[in-house]
């Protein structure tokens, strides 16, 4: 690990003209310190920030950037409107984890694969222009959707897959004052020789989520991830699905895949295909085709997209079937059973 300077920030003001790294729960900071990937030359502790509370907003929440994630999971107000969202961040990292993590820094743990990880092999995200190794490696977890020669990793996060699906908005304050951006689209896709633009500039932070009101999907919305153990590994793919059914028809459905891009991949033409339609498997089997339309593979990996069309099947039909009572017991598994008592 280099030498660095460390410093505590009171404020917002403060923390963004700090000119260094964030320091909060450090889950995912310190394990790339550590290996030498991170390299800052100063932290800066924002954990005293008055930002860790979780308020009502125009029916929905507004969520501070400090709010813990165990703690985000198993509040009323998302256990009982956005259940996709509990259901994604139980089924991430291990429970010890959950109880450090910061919903911030969720949104800004850094998208990786083990290339990434390893500071003897070129990467176009730890050094651009450097060229990327996962090119013609191995690329079974690699992405199949919005991939460039630049970068085939994923975002790893499974809090920000359901957070896309619920139309989540990111909160940013800097010293050119605030600005919001969809979810759905803050995290940037691949360019041709890269990693992309950073989402936030170096005197930026992320202040709040903000989640709408999920409206009639309240009771019917599912996360599913598949994954090669039950704790503590990233999603091969995973899926947040929610619908609204009125008469025995969709009237409104939301669908985003997980470990296919560098983002959460929101299927907007997959749910725009729902509407009208009974909540059948056929009707769920079109949209996937539409979810996964212009996937390719990025080496090895083409099973993944059928992958990721069956988990999203199957996450429709779940969220149809409605929102168990309680989560199961092996959160957003797809062998978990449907108790809904």
């Amino acid at each position: 690990m280099n030498l660095f300077d460390y410093t505590r920030a009171d404020t917002v003001e403060a923390a963004t003209l700090a000119e260094g790294a964030f320091l909060a729960g450090g889950t995912n900071l310190l394990d790339l310190m550590k290996i030498g990937v991170a390299t800052p030359a100063r932290l800066v502790d924002i954990t005293r920030l008055p930002l860790a509370d979780i308020e009502e907003a125009d029916g929905g929440l507004r969520i501070g950037a400090l709010v813990r994630n165990a703690d985000l999971a198993r509040h009323p107000a998302v256990l009982a409107r956005f259940p996709a969202l509990a259901e994604a961040l139980l089924s991430g990292a291990s429970a010890q984890l959950r109880n450090a993590a910061t919903t911030g820094g969720n949104v800004m743990q850094a998208t990786r694969c083990s290339y990434f990880q390893d500071p003897a092999s070129p990467c176009n995200r730890r050094e651009p222009g450097s060229g990327c190794s996962a090119i013609g490696g191995q690329t079974r977890n690699h992405a199949v959707l919005g991939w460039t020669e630049g970068c085939i990793a994923t975002h790893a996060s499974d809090m920000c897959v359901a957070l896309a699906a619920y139309d989540a908005v990111v909160e940013i304050a800097g010293p050119e004052g605030p600005r919001e951006v969809p979810m759905e689209s803050f995290h940037p896709l691949p360019d041709a020789s890269g990693a992309g633009p950073s989402p936030l500039a170096a005197d930026e932070i992320i202040t709040h989520i903000r989640l709408p009101d999920s409206g009639g999907m309240a009771r019917n919305a599912r996360y599913l991830k598949l994954r090669d153990r039950t704790s503590f590994a990233f999603a091969i793919v995973s899926a947040a699905a929610a619908v609204e059914l009125r008469d025995g028809q969709i009237v409104a459905a939301r669908l985003a895949l997980g470990g296919v891009a560098a983002r959460p991949w929101r299927c907007r033409e997959a749910e725009q295909a729902l509407v009208g339609q009974p909540p059948t498997t056929a009707s769920f089997a079109r949209a996937a085709d539409l979810a996964v339309l212009g996937a390719s593979p990025s080496g090895s990996n083409g099973a993944k997209i059928e992958l990721a069309r069956r988990i999203a099947i199957r996450a429709l039909e779940r969220a149809a079937a409605g929102t168990p009572v309680r989560l199961p017991a092996l959160p957003a598994s797809v062998f978990a059973g449907d108790d809904n008592g």
